[in-house]
This record gives structure tokens, C-alpha cells and sequence, in this order.
């Protein structure tokens, strides 16, 4: 027997706050007849098509170390640069840049969401197609 991951689950102190966050940086929607509102002490957000879900928490303690696990996200329709640049115009905040880690055009940002929440920024799948033509 084996297990499925149900959904991703983030412990926050503003759970309705947070998810509406996640929603302008996913592109993910509220369940149809679960809708999120403010004082919600959880809300739950999907992606358009059902495929996953993020679930925000509310929880006493703040964030005090670095996350033991993290989203990595992948822009879809822009590259790299441009993907940072929106998120940090909607208030994320760069904790480390490792663009270039393994050369040019490798690597990844660090950014943190209005709770500290870490998450990576990779390069987008036209990026890396792009690189190997050029390899």
C-alpha cells in the first residue's frame, strides 16, 4: 500500500490574508463552495483544474527558522528575472540569489512571502529549453 499527498499544508498567523497572497502568485482559485473570507482560520486554495491544493493554517507560533520544505516554482509565461520582479512588486522579499551557482544562466532565488514563508524561483521551461539548444 502506498499514500498520496491530499494537499500542502502552511501554518501562517493570517490564513485568509495568505492564501489570498498565493492565489496572485499560483494563479489558484478559492473551492467552489468553500470560499475563503477574512477571520477564516483555515483556507484552502486550488489550482483551476482541481490538480493540488494549499491549505493555510492558522497556528500561534510565528516562523523562527529556515523551512524544511519549500515550493519551487517554475514561471510559466515569463522568465526568471521577470517572475522575481512581479512577486517582489506583490511583497515577496529576496532571502538569497544563486543565479549562476553552476555557470551562466543556472540557479535559482530565494524569496520569502509576507509571513517568511521560503520558496525558490527556477529558471522557466523556455529558459532551459533555450540553454540545452545552446549547449
Amino acid at each position: 500500500m502506498t499514500s498520496r499527498i491530499s494537499h500542502t499544508t502552511i501554518d501562517c498567523a493570517n490564513a485568509y490574508e495568505l492564501s489570498e497572497w498565493w492565489k496572485q502568485v499560483l494563479a489558484y482559485v478559492d473551492i467552489a463552495d468553500d470560499p475563503n473570507q477574512p477571520g477564516h482560520d483555515e483556507c484552502m486554495i486550488q489550482a483551476p483544474d482541481g490538480s493540488h491544493q494549499v491549505l493555510f493554517i492558522e497556528v500561534p507560533e510565528g516562523k523562527t527558522v529556515k523551512n524544511r520544505m519549500h515550493f519551487d516554482l517554475r514561471p510559466t509565461d515569463r522568465t526568471q528575472d521577470e517572475e522575481i520582479e512581479r512577486l517582489r512588486g506583490i511583497g515577496a522579499t529576496e532571502v538569497a540569489d544563486h543565479r549562476g551557482i553552476y555557470g551562466a544562466g543556472t540557479g535559482w532565488v530565494t524569496l520569502a512571502d509576507p509571513e517568511g514563508n521560503e520558496f525558490c524561483v527556477l529558471r522557466s521551461d523556455a529558459q532551459l529549453a533555450e540553454a540545452g539548444a545552446q549547449s
